[in-house]
């Protein structure tokens, strides 16, 4: 028979398991609900520029579909009129050692778009991506801009930009980027699954709020 000691420990393991795995979900549920609703309200607005951010880079020898899906995106935008040239953020890529920035303006070329595009290639990070993209958008004259990622990464990218005074710099507007890893698996993606987790780690080191 279990020592009361050991009762009370298993219990209390127990109990904060069952709180993290259901503020996992509810996390999880609100940056979903959010997602849809991005798709569903897309930018109205012409800007400057598009700031597409990176993911991983390839899968199975070939440039990753949620990526790629991102950059699909931006060239709708600007087929649409909305926006003129394109700021590719993300840096190497740990796990495939390529430069997400480098992948995306290959893939942007390699679909027809001719218009400007700027690389930003040393970010690491969602927060990285914003602050090294700055000065690079303001150097190019750039106003507006149309951010665009994966609709589960919204949520986050919004309060990153609020927090970090991105958006006294520029009108921002988010573009959700469905891509096909976000219509064959939505919440059950690798990036989305993780995505609770990196929001978690932002709020504690306060960048969310």
């Amino acid at each position: 028979m279990r020592r009361p000691w050991q009762a009370a420990l298993f219990g209390a393991l127990l109990a904060a398991a069952i709180v993290t795995g259901v503020a996992y979900v509810a996390i999880g549920v609100l940056i979903w609900r959010h997602g849809e609703a991005v798709l569903a309200h897309a930018p109205q607005r012409p800007a400057d520029a598009a700031l597409v951010l990176g993911s991983r880079a390839f899968l199975d020898g070939k440039p990753h579909p949620c990526l790629t899906g991102r950059v699909d995106t931006a060239i709708a935008l600007a087929q649409a009129g909305l926006v003129k040239q394109f700021v590719f953020s993300g840096g190497v890529d740990a796990e495939d050692g390529r430069t997400e920035a480098f992948v995306m303006q290959q893939h942007a070329q390699a679909a027809g778009f001719a218009g400007p595009m700027v690389l930003e290639s040393a970010s690491t990070s969602t927060r990285l991506n914003l602050s090294l993209s700055r000065p690079l958008l303001l150097a190019a004259g750039v106003r507006s801009v149309v951010i665009v990622s994966e609709p589960y990464h919204l949520w986050r990218i919004e309060r990153l930009v609020r927090m970090s005074g991105f958006d006294q710099s520029f009108d921002v507007q988010y573009a959700g980027a469905a891509t096909s890893c976000w219509r064959a698996l939505g919440p059950l993606s690798k990036g989305a699954l993780r995505e609770p987790a990196a929001i978690v780690n932002n709020a504690f080191r306060g960048l969310l709020f």
